[in-house]
């Protein structure tokens, strides 16, 4: 994985005045409204199942890692999934939709309290966004919590103004993670 791309706590939140200025600065409110209205359809999409869509919302080169809370904070990138490229990501995607057995199950990706850490000159953008994924079995029909975390996502803006992922690492915060974690998050 490219060093660059490796996201570290935000030093910034240390500085809360500094980091309420730049909340309200237009570029990072249009960069906020941006990566929200992104992640809305990136969950719709996943949540409705169409497994073969979710590598489009990739750069060809993107990256995607699901990591441990404690993996991650001890600079480890092994994780439960792990994809290097649009490529890889198809062949998981395909290997789901297609292979895979595993019993039906109802997926919703909720993505809240998105935070801006920064916006380049480039378009690029740097965000973190909390995520939960509720899941719904017919042996849990009231649902139960599949995963908890964060994503630490850099998005890079297209010539037409739409933001592609060049990399999301979902760092989840649960402790213990189901034997179902065959989905991306």
């Amino acid at each position: 994985m490219n060093q660059e791309l490796k996201l570290s706590p935000d030093k910034g939140l240390k500085d809360v005045k500094g980091a309420l200025a730049r909340a309200c600065d237009p570029a990072f409110r249009e960069a906020k409204h941006a990566v929200e209205a992104f992640n809305a359809l990136y969950s719709a999409v996943l949540d409705d199942g169409d497994l073969e869509d979710w590598p489009e919302f990739f750069t060809e080169d993107g990256f995607y890692n699901i990591v441990s809370r404690e993996n991650h904070d001890h600079g480890l990138p092994v994780g439960l999934v792990y994809c290097e490229g649009k490529n890889m990501m198809r062949d998981r995607a395909m290997a789901i939709a297609k292979t895979s057995m595993f019993g039906p199950r109802y997926l919703r990706h909720y993505m809240t309290n998105t935070r801006i850490t920064d916006v380049g000159d480039d378009g690029t953008i740097r965000a973190e966004a909390n995520y939960i994924l509720i899941e719904v079995l017919a042996e849990w029909p009231e649902g139960r919590l599949h995963q908890a975390g964060r994503m630490q996502d850099v998005f890079e803006t297209q010539e037409d103004g739409s933001l592609l992922l060049k990399s999301r690492i979902a760092i989840y915060d649960t402790l213990l993670v189901h034997n179902a974690l065959v989905l991306p998050v």
